[in-house]
């Protein structure tokens, strides 16, 4: 299968058992269980099926944020994002990030936010994201009123020419995505 073969489709759910039908049905798919944090679930979903089967998603949400010195107010959130182990390789997730985003473009925000692993950099960076500077400390508002800091690399991408990201500490104003 190459990503030509494959169409981007708008999902009107996305449930657990997807998620199993692209990762397995382990317990930490993501690789972040370790973090302790709770996260949100996406409201907008897109996914790939090949050959009938599910073998990519990326999920987006409208996030409330504050920078330091900015009136920047919200932003959109890219996760759960996921391809088939047996597909990779194959720029899926360059095609379903690039939709979302396409999607997220239409959703007003200038900014989409995500979080990931280390490990994940990378590819996000080649994708066109930046990784905000590690020396500002990004905190998220968890469970009984606690803010913490988020633990995983936050990065973002503009959603429109013109976006420029202020250079505070940023407060994700709700829960992660």
């Amino acid at each position: 299968m190459s990503p030509h073969d494959a169409s981007v489709l708008r999902l009107t759910q996305y449930t657990q058992a997807d998620l199993h039908e692209i990762l397995g049905a382990g317990e930490d798919p993501f690789g972040v269980a370790d973090t302790g944090l709770i996260w949100l679930p996406k409201e907008e979903h897109f996914g790939i099926r090949h050959e009938g089967r599910l073998v990519a998603h990326a999920g987006l949400r409208r996030l409330p944020v504050s920078v330091e010195g900015s009136d920047l107010t919200e932003v959109i959130g890219l996760g759960g994002v996921a391809v088939a182990p047996d597909v990779r390789g194959r720029g899926l997730a360059r095609q379903i990030v690039t939709a979302a985003l396409s999607h997220a473009r239409t959703m007003g925000p200038p900014h989409a936010l995500l979080f990931c692993r280390p490990p994940l950099v990378p590819l996000y960076e080649r994708l066109g994201w930046h990784a905000i500077a590690a020396k500002l400390p990004v905190r998220v508002e968890q469970p009984a009123n606690r803010v913490v800091t988020m633990p995983l690399r936050t990065m973002v991408t503009p959603l429109h020419e013109a976006a420029r990201w202020p250079e505070g500490a940023l407060r994700l104003r709700s829960l992660p995505m």
